[in-house]
């Protein structure tokens, strides 16, 4: 398996797949990598400047904290500040600014704000405070909801009455369509993301592919992968076709992962959701089912939290989120904006394009 592996970072082979590429002599294109974790990988191996310039790589929604709108944030903040609350959370959310303030900085004033690895560690917090509601900051896509559906279930199994999500849980497709009828976008293919591939399958591409003529291909996220991945989908555009490639087969199969979505589609049902930089997008949200709405903690805020984005004065996520513009081309990145004093969502998370673009580019 080992040595199978490192095939994905042979030199030899990563370096025939880039005079493939270059040797495309077609019209400018722009292919869309939609995950974020292909957005660190093209940053960080230099992707991006071995390709000819008729190639433009773009990146898509594909960071879920990145696309979690504002009023989520300002929710969060409002939740944290309850008395007898624990809010759990993971590392990426802790610190993005709303208005001057964070969840890092409500900790700082003494609020019990606790970043856990998985949703079931805020099940353990909840079973050694049972005089706290717990509530855990369930924010996702596919990859990570199926998680959350398990904790959820086990609370509601084990009779753990004090414990509850904030769900801004995402699902793709509906995003995908978007983005593929969006003629501002103009997006000439698709980079389809692995991990969500692995829940959802690979066949909602081929839909997408047959609608809007939009070739892509499933990869993984080593060199080798992210190159061919992008060989195929020129050669598809030469060739004056759309059709999609599953160049991750050892992790996606057709169908995706039919454990995963029954666990999912146990516990939540779709429902209308925000997108930063995408707006409301009908049935691509992801609520708790009725029978297990006592764990919303969405009920809380008692509709005191107006459902729109905002974004901070100067910060473009929205428009890079879309790919309708790159982070250098936002007057804030790299200056008021950096890792260390982040303004939008795009550069507090690991998986951001912001910053992907300031640590490696």
């Amino acid at each position: 398996m080992i040595s199978e592996l490192e095939q994905f970072r042979n030199e030899t082979l990563a370096e025939g797949l880039v005079k493939a590429i270059r040797r495309y002599d077609g019209r400018p294109v722009s292919i869309m990598e939609v995950c974020g974790t292909h957005t660190m990988a093209i940053s960080r191996y230099g992707i991006r400047e071995l390709l000819p310039p008729n190639v433009r790589l773009i990146s898509g929604p594909g960071c879920p904290v990145c696309v979690t709108p504002s009023f989520y944030l300002k929710s969060a903040l409002e939740l944290c500040r309850r008395e007898n609350t624990i809010v759990a959370t993971f590392g990426d959310m802790m610190r993005i600014p709303y208005k001057g303030a964070s969840l890092l900085t409500e900790k700082a004033l003494g609020r019990d704000i606790r970043m856990v690895y998985s949703p079931l560690d805020s099940l353990d917090i909840a079973r050694q405070h049972p005089d706290k509601t717990v509530i855990f900051l369930s924010v996702g896509f596919e990859t990570t909801v199926p998680v959350t559906a398990i904790a959820v279930l086990e609370a509601a199994q084990q009779g753990l009455d004090n414990f509850m999500i904030l769900s801004a849980n995402k699902t793709i497709p509906a995003a995908m369509h978007l983005l593929s009828s969006d003629p501002e976008v103009a997006v000439d293919g698709f980079l389809y993301p692995g991990h969500v591939s692995a829940v959802i399958g690979s066949g909602l591409y081929e839909e997408l592919a047959k609608a809007y003529g939009i070739p892509g291909a499933v990869t993984g996220f080593d060199p080798a992968d992210i190159l061919g991945s992008i060989l195929y989908v020129l050669e598809q555009i030469q060739d004056n076709k759309a059709t999609v490639a599953n160049l991750y087969s050892m992790v996606v199969q057709p169908g995706g992962n039919p454990i995963a979505r029954g666990k999912i589609d146990e516990v939540f049902e779709a429902s209308d959701a925000v997108w930063r930089g995408l707006g409301q997008i009908p049935g691509s949200g992801l609520r708790l089912r009725e029978k297990y709405r006592s764990f919303d903690a969405w009920s809380l805020i008692n509709g005191s939290v107006e459902e729109r984005d905002e974004e901070a004065r100067g910060c473009r996520c929205g428009d890079i989120l879309k790919g309708k513009c790159l982070p250098s081309d936002c007057k804030l990145f790299g200056k008021a904006c950096t890792p260390e004093t982040p303004v939008g969502s795009c550069m507090v998370s690991s998986e951001g394009t912001c910053a992907a673009y300031y640590r490696y580019q």
